[in-house]
C-alpha cells in the first residue's frame, strides 16, 4: 500500500513538471486563448463580459510596453524573473508596516496568470516560482511582454491590451499615446476597482507618477542587456 502511495506521488510530481514544460514550449510561439483568471470571472460575473482580442507585440504601442514596465516592474530587462532587491525590500516592509506589499515581477505575474489559478498558497507559489524560471529560460524579453500585455486582467471582462484599448480609449492598442498607456498602467494593480478613462484623482496622480518614470527609463531596447 505504501509503495503504490509513494508510486503515485512520483507520478503526482513528474506530472506537475512535465506538463508545465510542455505548455511553456507551445506557447513560445502559439497565442495563449484563455486563463484560468478568465475563466473563473465568466463564471464569477453576474452579466457575462469576456472581450480578449490577441495581438502581436508589433501591435502594442511601446509606450504601453514602457508604462507597464516603469509601473510594475523598472528591472524586467535585467534581472532573469526575479528581483532580489526587490524581494528583500518588500520582506523588510512587510515586516514593519501594516499592509501586505508585493514584489512579484512581470515575469512572474506572467507565469501566474497564464498557467496558475489566482488564489494564493504555498503549492501555488512553488508552481509560479517553477514556471517563472521555465519562460526566462525558453521564452525572450520580448515574448514575456507580448504573453503578460495579451492575457492580464485590464477591466471587467477586459483582457489583453488590444481590448483594454478599444474600451477605455475607443483605438486599437497600436495607436496610444504615453498618457493614455500610462492610465491603463495605473489601473493595473486592481483593475477591477479602478478605471482608466475618466480617471479617478488618484489613478491620476498615479498616471503622472508613471509618466515621469518613462520620461526617466528612455526609449524600450528588448536587445540591449541593461534595456536602455
Amino acid at each position: 500500500m505504501i509503495k503504490k502511495l509513494f508510486k503515485f506521488l512520483f507520478k503526482l510530481i513528474l506530472w506537475l513538471l512535465a506538463i508545465p514544460i510542455i505548455a511553456v514550449i507551445i506557447f513560445k510561439w502559439v497565442p495563449v486563448p484563455a486563463t484560468p483568471l478568465m475563466v473563473i470571472r465568466y463564471f464569477e460575473q453576474k452579466e457575462t463580459v469576456w472581450k480578449h482580442d490577441w495581438v502581436s507585440i508589433d501591435e502594442i504601442s511601446k509606450n504601453l510596453q514602457l508604462a507597464v514596465i516603469c509601473s510594475e516592474d523598472q528591472n524586467f530587462l535585467k534581472h532573469n524573473g526575479f528581483d532580489m532587491k526587490a524581494i528583500e525590500k518588500a520582506l523588510d516592509y512587510n515586516q514593519k508596516g501594516k499592509k501586505v506589499r508585493g514584489a512579484s515581477t512581470i515575469s512572474q505575474q506572467t507565469a501566474k496568470n497564464v498557467f496558475l489559478w489566482p488564489h494564493r498558497s504555498w503549492l501555488r507559489k512553488g508552481l509560479e516560482t517553477y514556471v517563472t524560471f521555465l519562460i526566462e529560460l525558453i521564452w525572450s524579453k520580448e515574448r514575456i511582454m507580448e504573453v503578460y500585455l495579451n492575457s492580464i486582467e485590464m477591466g471587467n471582462g477586459i483582457y489583453g491590451a488590444e481590448s483594454a484599448s478599444q474600451y477605455w480609449f475607443k483605438k486599437p492598442a497600436s495607436k496610444l499615446s504615453k498618457s493614455e498607456a500610462a492610465a491603463i498602467a495605473a489601473i493595473l494593480p486592481r483593475p477591477l476597482k479602478y478605471r482608466a478613462n475618466p480617471p479617478t484623482a488618484y489613478i491620476a496622480n498615479r498616471k503622472l507618477w508613471i509618466m515621469k518614470q518613462m520620461s526617466f527609463f528612455g526609449p524600450l531596447n528588448y536587445d540591449s542587456k541593461d534595456g536602455k
